[in-house]
């Protein structure tokens, strides 16, 4: 196989791993906090909340396979097959979320409608930047190894990404423990949605000019690659897809993981204001335990993969997770009659195992989805990484929108009540038990559903050698 073709420069797998990383601060913003954006600072209510949210994220997966479709069909010498939609799309989401976090006062209907219709807005040009971005990966190294490295790049700027938020947290909201009001305010919101909106253009750019001259370079392979598929045919080819239980696998395991992971970042604000009592300091250190031990498993995680596959891997990382509920949720049961000074590094220990785990999950499923298109590229000889990276994340966003929905309203079924700073008893019972048992259940749900992927390593090396020697041809004749 052609050196050129398997390896991806070290320079080329940085610029793309950057390219994320603002993307991934301004996300993990609006997935973390959005939810306590709406009901505690803004007061509106948890039902009204879960349904602007879960209609924005189906919306957004809807749009993901159209959108990736899109781009695996576009021709353009200067921008490739996606540079051009996440260039544009870069300055859409910047502006977006600045509307998003700026809303104004007033009653609960208009606040819901400005809710509803800037997240669909934002996930709309969200998906013009993501899906191109995420299939540009697939791209440049479809390499089984060299697929596995360049994920794992971009999990470590993502998840530096995702950190940037706990840290903004911790310096614009005063620090002051829940007890007499609430100590988040809109004014911090709206300053750290500035900052995200600023790395978004800065990241954004290096990503895209980064990687311009591989993806023209790489113009004379893909051009080789005839896409059959109509866009017509496109959603329909989205129920094809689950025949492949290959691809099944992947995409369901995924989703259902990441519904413990809603659970644990959308309801876990409300758990630690309001049933532990952190300050708005404590909490962003927690959360920046959970994406410290994130960022620390990457080596871990890609050794042992290289080592027991991919699948094992991906499973042991789910326990690990799942152990970190477990012992989170035995905190929570002892914080009352535990000094905060013991039971605070305790959490903060259990939610590092938490961020250990779920590193994995940043880099692994979507290498095994990689190796999965390789696969469907070289039997078919038709590039469709983006389109199936859309039914990726439509499957994502649509577990993601049902998740928070029913979060929503089991806000309002508890009686959470944002204007008091002191929740009852039962309410913070409630909130431990949609946390931990949601957590838990999806986590379990997820290791049984990828217990049954069956593709092998030498499956795909096999296919990847082939597809090198037939692009080595291309080059040669041209």
């Amino acid at each position: 196989m052609s050196k050129t073709r398997k390896q991806l420069p070290l320079f080329n797998k940085i610029c793309y791993g950057m390219g994320s990383m603002g993307y991934s601060s301004l996300s993990q913003t609006l997935n973390s906090f959005i939810m306590f954006f709406g009901t505690s600072v803004m007061g509106i209510s948890g039902s009204l909340v879960g349904i602007a949210i879960a209609i924005a994220s189906l919306w957004d997966g809807i749009s993901d396979p159209l959108v990736g479709h899109l781009s695996d069909r576009t021709r353009n010498k200067f921008f490739g097959r996606r540079l051009g939609y996440v260039f544009f799309a870069i300055f859409g989401v910047a502006l977006c979320n600045l509307f998003l976090w700026n809303m104004p006062n007033g009653n609960q209907a208009f606040m819901f409608c400005w809710l509803l219709f800037f997240m669909l807005l934002q996930e709309t040009v969200n998906t013009f930047f993501s899906t191109p971005m995420s299939a540009l990966g697939l791209d440049l190294a479809p390499d089984y190894n060299e697929q596995s490295k360049v994920q794992s790049f971009k999990t470590v700027f993502n998840i530096i990404g995702m950190i940037l938020p706990s840290i903004l947290l911790f310096f614009f909201m005063p620090s002051i423990s829940i007890g007499v009001q609430t100590e988040y305010t809109q004014e911090g919101f709206v300053a750290i949605a500035y900052i995200n909106s600023s790395l978004m253009i800065l990241c954004g750019l290096i990503g895209v000019f980064g990687n311009l001259r591989r993806v023209q370079k790489n113009n004379k392979i893909e051009s080789m690659y005839n896409e059959k598929q109509s866009f017509k045919k496109l959603m329909g080819g989205y129920f094809d897809v689950f025949k492949k239980s290959s691809f099944a696998c992947i995409i369901l395991g995924y989703s259902v993981s990441q519904m413990a992971s809603s659970f644990l970042t959308s309801i876990g604000m409300h758990l630690f204001t309001y049933c532990y009592h952190f300050s708005s300091t404590q909490i962003s250190l927690l959360l920046m335990c959970i994406f410290g031990g994130a960022i620390i498993s990457q080596p871990v995680w890609i050794a042992l993969s290289k080592r027991i596959d991919k699948k094992l891997t991906v499973i042991t990382a789910l326990s690990v997770v799942l152990m970190g509920i477990g012992t989170t949720a035995i905190s929570f049961l002892f914080r009352t009659y535990i000094d905060v000074s013991i039971i605070y590094p305790v959490t903060c220990f259990t939610i590092f195992i938490c961020g250990f785990g779920t590193g994995a999950m940043y880099s692994l499923p979507i290498s095994m989805y990689a190796d999965v298109v390789s696969l469907e590229k070289y039997e078919t000889g038709e590039n469709k990484s983006g389109a199936y990276l859309g039914y990726y994340s439509f499957t994502y966003n649509l577990s993601n929108s049902i998740s928070l929905l029913v979060m929503g309203f089991l806000l309002d079924l508890i009686k959470f009540d944002s204007s008091l700073p002191v929740q009852p008893m039962s309410v913070q019972k409630g909130l431990g038990v949609i946390v931990f048992c949601g957590c838990s259940i999806a986590l379990a749900c997820a290791i049984l559903i990828f217990s049954k992927y069956k593709i092998k390593r030498a499956d795909v090396l096999k296919a990847q050698i082939k597809m090198g020697e037939r692009d080595q041809e291309i080059i040669e004749d041209s």
